[in-house]
């Protein structure tokens, strides 16, 4: 019997019907490469193998990806899995052909990685299309609110985030301490730097959080007629700037 794995941090999705509803919000069809991260027990790889072209499985947990083989070995869609050992903030994309935003990614990852895993693949000269997680709840709503952070700004300027649906954690062996939430990144590209460098927009925008209680113009050393330019307020903290003011301050930044 497969027992969860605390170090790995393994929680195993147990309802079908959220397994259907992720891949529905995955728009998965036949054409379709899915990249699926963290299939654990296959509960999800089930679903998408009737939806798409192709399933790459990514599974940290040796032993799973063993049971995973073994599992679908007689499936008349073994030929459209593979089922890869191995980390996946150490997945190469090319290594398997998938070309940028030419294949979906669909993940239930351990939510210690869940930063980490944003940044490899929203950053990443490979993006998918397309991506849907299992997150953590108060993380999803981090992402997607008003009231923004390091992360639903590094989020935003890749792609369009939404919550999906919530899952309590009842749907899940064992159950987290947390509830999760269905988190769907679509319009995943490079266009909002095209003009204006990653670096130097991540790097402003890493200095203006880097004490968050303070006002954004001090952590900056801005002066005050590129906060009016941008229509930021002088006594403005990071988390009361959008998307967009980051970019327009990017650009006035010395």
């Amino acid at each position: 019997m497969l027992k969860p794995k605390k170090s790995l941090g393994q929680n195993f999705l147990k309802s079908d019907k959220i397994a259907r509803e992720i891949a529905e919000a995955g728009e998965v069809g036949p054409e379709d490469i899915v990249l699926e991260v963290g299939p654990g027990k296959g509960i999800l790889t089930e679903e998408l193998l009737k939806k798409a072209k192709k399933v790459i499985a990514v599974e940290k947990d040796e032993q799973l990806a063993e049971f995973l083989r073994t599992k679908f070995c007689d499936s008349r869609k073994v030929s459209s899995l593979e089922v890869v050992s191995g980390d996946i903030l150490k997945f190469n994309p090319t290594t398997y052909n998938l070309q940028p935003n030419s294949y979906k990614l669909i993940a239930n990852i351990p939510y210690y990685i869940t930063s980490h895993f944003l940044r490899t693949f929203l950053e990443s000269d490979n993006q998918p299309s397309l991506m849907v997680l299992m997150v953590q709840k108060e993380v999803a709503e981090r992402i997607v609110g008003n009231k923004e952070s390091l992360l639903s700004i590094s989020v935003k300027a890749y792609g369009r985030p939404e919550i999906i649906r919530y899952a309590p954690a009842g749907y899940f062996s064992p159950a987290p301490k947390v509830d999760s939430a269905v988190l769907k990144i679509s319009g995943i590209s490079k266009e909002f730097f095209q003009d204006i460098g990653e670096n130097k927009f991540f790097e402003t925008v890493k200095k203006g959080f880097s004490q968050k209680r303070k006002m954004l113009i001090n952590n900056l050393k801005a002066d005050k007629e590129a906060f009016r330019a941008c229509n930021i307020g002088e006594k403005a903290r990071a988390e009361e700037v959008s998307l967009e003011q980051w970019k327009y301050l990017t650009f006035l930044m010395k």
